[in-house]
């Protein structure tokens, strides 16, 4: 089983940028925790981040072509208005998982909508890093109950 994670647009800079609502840690320690939890549930995760919408959408034209079993996405500010990723994402077979660090609902009221949450399966907020590890478990449970 092979699930992908995508990070968008200032997530690289995930440790520096504004502690108060991400905390310290890194966008490099979290993929280092993702990879750790997928070898313990038996699967494989590939993490790409980039802050250019077209490369995005084409690593997830990408992934329908791999076949990949789930996706998590945390496309950071492109959550709100990019209906160039949700399109790409709609492509897609697999189930999307939406991931913020944040509680987006708990902030500035243009992070309150999303215009990937209709096409993703949940969505998960507000947890910090665990925020990802808990959409991995998920994408994992649901795919080996599917």
């Amino acid at each position: 089983m092979k699930i992908l994670v995508l990070n968008g647009v200032n997530l690289n800079m995930f440790g520096k940028r504004d502690p108060a609502q991400y905390g310290t840690i890194t966008l490099s320690e979290i993929n280092d925790r993702l990879v750790a939890l997928g070898q313990e549930l038996g699967v494989a995760v590939e993490n790409f981040q980039t802050n250019f919408e077209g490369e995005m959408c084409e690593r997830i034209h990408r992934a329908h072509a791999e076949g990949v079993d789930a996706v998590l996405i945390n496309a950071g500010a492109w959550t709100h208005y990019s209906y160039g990723i949700r399109d790409a994402l709609a492509i897609l077979k697999a189930p999307i998982y939406e991931v913020h660090m944040s509680n987006i609902h708990a902030r500035e009221a243009f992070r309150h909508h999303s215009v990937i949450a209709e096409i993703a399966r949940g969505q998960i907020a507000g947890f910090g890093v665990d925020s990802y590890l808990l959409a991995l478990r998920a994408a994992v449970s649901q795919a080996r109950a599917s």
